[in-house]
């Protein structure tokens, strides 16, 4: 049997497990203000939101509060078989929904803050649907995450602060799907798994020497994050006996386990205040994507090879209950540029952009994450209903470059285990948000 199958499957599942802290699957939605200026936020003390962006921060932000947002995240992913044809829409993708919800507290005039955020920073839905020619590499994906951090800040001086937070992964979730081509038929295949409680940090130091200039450097570690008895669900393959026998014996594992490294995140953060009405911010960002070179994956039983090898990449998924496939990542920066303006007490309007360069190497690239480098428009505003109650709208546009492989390029890569051909993803990102001061 030559045909692959539940390889790259893992290897979805997986990445859009991490979705991670940089290009491929990055949620950097933390809050509504940061949304509509480009995401920036490492070295601004806006809101609450400082928990995400820099911890330190926050002991800058001198009013308690409580902000809730939402956002709806939407992809347009546009494919080219390498064979020929035209480039057509892959099917009508579904809605994602990030949200975040930040509240902070601490004496008016003091110089601690402790807070609570709580936020889906990974989170991803694709839909190819049957009838694309990758449908053997993946059908849908969708991917949930909820991430608690308790965060402390205490300003050392008037003008220095340092913050930092625990950060836990309480839920997170992922079902993908894929078609099996099988000598007797399409089959079908699941993959649904849970990832455990994992632990790591987001630390930060924020410097605000003048009313006119804000500096912030954060640091977000490196996570392991796992997955344990996931379960495999197998449709469509044939009855068994008879001359389908060998098939089906083929196909016998129930469950699944991997381990995959999330990169530290490195950023660095300027704000600019040149009238007390206006402010500008500019943050640059470096995931430490080289520490995702393979992904490794065990099963409990027979994944596509019933014959006794030594191969990891032989058969559907390597020798038996084992496989593994190549990812090669490389670091990869981000560059993000926003500001607000306070047209009046009730309105501050807002705009950005961003430069996200991608951490997938060319020949490297897969269904689930058909990366490349983006560039981010974003808009937003801010009403305030009252002295303490307010609303936030943002806007984000994120236009991929588009990309492509050939053939050729997985041979020469040994990386035959994904379609070749050109992706070109836009994704639309409205968001709301309230805020409430006291």
């Amino acid at each position: 049997m030559t045909v692959k199958s539940l390889l790259l499957a893992g290897g979805t599942l997986l990445v859009g497990a991490q979705a991670a802290s940089a290009s491929g699957f990055q949620v950097n939605l933390g809050g509504q203000k940061n949304n509509g200026m480009g995401g920036v936020g490492v070295g601004l003390s806006l809101d609450q939101a400082a928990m995400f962006y820099n911890p330190g921060a926050l002991a800058m932000v001198r009013e308690n509060g409580v902000q809730l947002g939402a956002n709806f995240a939407l992809a347009r992913v546009s494919f080219r078989s390498a064979d020929g044809g035209p480039q057509r829409e892959l099917e009508d993708q579904p809605i994602v929904y990030p949200f975040n919800f930040y509240a902070s507290f601490g004496p008016k005039d003091g110089n601690f803050r402790a807070g609570l955020a709580v936020y889906t920073p990974y989170g991803s839905s694709l839909s190819y649907g049957s009838s694309w020619e990758g449908r053997y590499s993946l059908t849908e994906i969708t991917l949930r995450s909820v991430y608690v951090q308790p965060t402390a800040s205490y300003a050392i001086t008037p003008t220095l602060s340092v913050g930092a937070g625990l950060t836990i992964l309480v839920g997170g979730s992922v079902n993908l799907q894929r078609d099996l081509p099988l000598p007797t038929g399409d089959g079908h295949i699941e993959l649904d798994g849970k990832a455990k409680t994992k632990f790591g940090y987001n630390a930060g130091i924020f410097f605000k020497p003048s009313d006119k200039l804000s500096v912030g450097v954060s640091y977000r570690s490196k996570i392991n994050a796992q997955v344990e008895n996931g379960d495999v669900t197998l449709s469509g393959l044939p009855t068994a006996g008879g001359a389908s026998a060998p098939v089906t014996a083929q196909f016998t594992a129930t469950s699944f386990g991997a381990t995959l490294p999330l990169p530290a995140l490195a950023s660095i953060g300027i704000g600019i205040m040149p009238t007390d009405k206006l402010t500008v911010g500019l943050d640059a960002s470096l995931t430490f994507w080289s520490d995702y070179r393979n992904l490794d994956f065990t099963f409990s039983g027979n994944n596509g090879n019933a014959g006794p090898s030594t191969d990891a990449n032989s058969g559907l998924v390597g020798n038996r209950t084992f496989s593994s496939s190549k990812r090669s990542y490389q670091d990869a920066l981000t560059f993000r540029l926003g500001g607000q303006y306070e047209l009046d007490e009730k309105l501050t309007v807002r705009a950005g952009a961003a430069l996200d360069l991608t951490a997938v190497k060319d020949g490297y690239v897969t269904p689930e994450t058909p990366d490349a480098d983006r560039t981010i428009l974003t808009a937003g505003l801010s009403y305030n209903l009252s002295e303490n109650f307010g609303i936030d709208a943002s806007y984000q546009f994120n236009s991929f470059k588009e990309r492509s492989q050939t053939q050729q390029d997985l041979l020469d890569n040994g990386t035959a285990d994904r379609v070749a051909g050109t992706y070109k993803t836009n994704i639309h990102i409205p968001g709301i948000g309230l805020h409430y001061k006291f």
